[in-house]
């Protein structure tokens, strides 16, 4: 090899350094999808999740946020399930039992090991990657409700006119019909802790839209879900609101953020947007994040280009 060519060498090296470096931070902000959990409210939750039969796993199904702490969990391609927060949890010290007053999922252990919600759950439910190649997402209070929670998708390119915040910002304990009241001492008595569903609390099937009520021509609001649907217009309220509660976004790189008690200080979009406070207790559409991913990716490139320069600066 000539000396020119030996000069050269380095820089065609440092060309494909840059090349990998920039392509493998771009590409991992459309391929890689995050569920960020947060809890803002003033308690521990403790977050339990269940994956839909034959969908890829979450890496945990059930763990614990104090107050202000986040999770991020890495979401597969395809993944389908449901996810909510458990409140008023404990061991017991004779039998070792973990156990929750409300969405208790009945695992006896911390995590909810292929368990759902005891209703009434506030719940955030998702299937990604689905029709089309869209991502699917709501929230649903047809299981009743616990806790306040916020859904905010984060698309890099927009993720289309569907991709909306959605969820229940409103705290529905206090103002909960008594016949729905769920109490700290579980007979209904003490502090609300959870609302139930028209169906938890009557079984009938009006209520629960089974039976000659099993279809969309036949189930209606009832004054009971109108109360939910008042309250956080954007949420599942009965079996079939769809056309009001059903969000999609593009699918593949959107990450969600999955907030508990959230407030207008702890949602960016909240506090901007008066269109969402309009809609979810709020709700509105998602504007672009990509200028929350791209300073670090530049940060976190000039990283690796560095490394790259002083390893070659030992070629010379």
């Amino acid at each position: 090899m000539s000396s020119g060519q030996a000069r050269q060498a380095p820089f065609a090296l440092l060309h494909v350094v840059l090349v990998i470096v920039i392509s493998s931070r771009v590409g991992g902000v459309s391929s890689t999808r995050t569920l960020t959990i947060t809890n803002h409210c003033g308690h521990t939750v403790w977050p339990g999740i269940l994956s839909s039969a034959g969908s890829p796993a979450l890496e945990t199904t059930g763990f614990a946020l104090e107050p202000g702490q986040s999770r991020s969990l890495p979401a597969p391609h395809g993944w389908s399930g449901r996810l909510w927060g458990r409140t008023h949890c404990s061991t017991d010290t004779s039998s070792g039992r973990f156990a929750c007053a409300t969405a208790n999922c009945g695992s006896g252990r911390l995590d909810c090991a292929g368990h759902g919600a005891k209703p009434p759950a506030t719940l955030a439910e998702f299937t990604f990657d689905g029709h089309e190649g869209l991502d699917f997402y709501d929230v649903s209070l047809v299981d009743g409700y616990n806790l306040p929670m916020l859904v905010e998708p984060h698309a890099p390119h927009g993720g289309g006119a569907n991709c909306l915040l959605t969820g229940c910002v409103m705290d529905l304990n206090a103002a909960c019909p008594a016949e729905l009241r769920v109490g700290d001492r579980g007979d209904g008595g003490g502090a609300a802790v959870a609302c139930k569903s028209a169906c938890e609390a009557f079984g009938t099937a009006e209520h629960c839209c089974h039976g000659e009520h099993g279809n969309p021509n036949a189930c209606w609001p009832t004054a009971y879900s109108q109360f939910f649907k008042k309250s956080c217009p954007r949420a599942y309220s009965y079996a079939y609101d769809d056309a009001t509660s059903t969000f999609t976004c593009a699918g593949g790189g959107t990450s969600y953020a999955i907030t508990f008690c959230p407030s207008t200080t702890s949602v960016k979009s909240v506090e901007t947007d008066p269109q969402i406070r309009a809609a979810v207790g709020g709700g509105g559409r998602v504007a672009s994040s990509s200028w929350r991913t791209m300073p670090s990716i530049i940060e976190s490139s000039l990283v690796l280009l560095g490394v790259a320069m002083a390893a070659l600066s030992h070629v010379f």
